[in-house]
């Protein structure tokens, strides 16, 4: 199993910011959401070669989530 980790794809949009498609994913690896958070305006500034009018980033976490199991109480 993969561990969590957050990537950033940076999103290219119409005018007015609508209609918004993923462009590219960022090759960084970040370890929470808070970095992640914390880089989106480096990258934007990085990737402004989107041929789109207006760009956009967004953080979101990759690999396998664990859910977890509360027990069950007994039945009867």
């Amino acid at each position: 199993m993969e561990p969590l980790i957050y990537v950033m794809a940076i999103m290219g949009c119409g005018d007015g910011n609508v209609q918004c498609t993923e462009a590219r994913v960022v090759p960084v690896r970040y370890e929470s959401m808070a970095q992640c958070r914390a880089a989106l305006p480096d990258q934007l500034a990085r990737n402004t070669d989107v041929p789109y009018p207006m760009i956009g980033a967004a953080c979101r976490a990759q690999g396998m989530m664990m859910a977890k199991a509360e027990p069950k109480p007994p039945r009867g």
